[in-house]
């Protein structure tokens, strides 16, 4: 499983619509959007990296309204969930 964070500018105006048509796409799991440097957050979840690079590279650039983007690739994920799993005794 790859995860990453993708960081969107949008055209002035956009921010739903392009939300909308970001939430619609395969790979991607959530849109936010936010206040402050970028417009929207989208998680993205592939299969594989070759399936993110698509995502990120080639469907993601056809969506009308997008500005700008920034992908932060995760390299580990670290959630309370995941560490008492790792650590959990069985009780």
């Amino acid at each position: 499983m790859q995860s990453a964070v993708i960081l969107i500018d949008v055209e002035k105006g956009q921010t739903n619509a392009v939300a909308q048509r970001l939430a619609d796409l395969e790979g991607i799991s959530e849109v936010f959007s936010t206040c402050g440097r970028y417009d929207l957050v989208a998680i993205a979840r592939t299969r594989d990296f070759e399936s993110l690079a698509q995502l990120v590279t080639e469907r993601l650039m056809q969506v009308e309204g997008i500005h700008d983007t920034e992908t932060l690739n995760a390299m580990q994920v670290h959630s309370r969930h995941d560490l008492e799993t790792m650590f959990s005794l069985g009780w």
